[in-house]
């Protein structure tokens, strides 16, 4: 018995939503459906904020807008700044690569050779405050980066 087009396309159609539907309904069941990353601290953003003013924004901007052409080494073959906002890279990484490269900076966890400006904030903000500055800088990406983000978290634990 042959099977024309539509059918063919019906029935894949219908398998598909079958079987989305039943992962989707399993995940439920085991509790793994991602809730999205939890509501920031109130406080905990405020010192972020005033933080991020003191110890950041003089590099990677007011607005976490970063510094023009940041994937590009100026004349001292440094990177300028990244932005810290959706359009650069941060969000890309877990939440203790950040930390890590906060607390003691790139080039400690690239290698010696690693040329930035960026130094270890480590003496200057204790672990706490670097989590706070952590937080607010999330705060500010949209609801789906933030997403994005706890993913990335998620899947190098932690």
């Amino acid at each position: 018995m042959r099977i024309g087009g539509r059918t063919k396309i019906l029935g894949l159609v219908l398998g598909g939503l079958l079987l989305g539907g039943g992962y989707l309904a399993l995940e439920r069941l085991r509790g793994t459906e991602s809730p999205g990353p939890p509501a920031p601290d109130p406080a905990q953003l405020a010192l972020g904020r005033t933080l991020y003013g003191e110890a950041c924004a003089a590099c990677h901007g007011a607005e976490l807008e970063g510094q023009p052409n940041w994937r590009q080494r100026d004349s001292d073959g440094l990177l300028p700044a990244p932005p810290h906002d959706e359009t650069g890279h941060t969000w890309h990484h877990p939440d203790r690569q950040l930390f890590e490269i906060t607390k003691w900076g790139t080039a400690a966890l690239v290698g010696p050779d690693y040329q930035t400006a960026m130094g270890p904030f480590g003496e200057l903000l204790s672990d706490d405050e670097i989590r706070a500055v952590l937080a607010y800088i999330k705060s500010r990406w949209p609801e789906n980066i933030r997403a994005r983000q706890a993913e990335a978290t998620a899947r190098a634990g932690g």
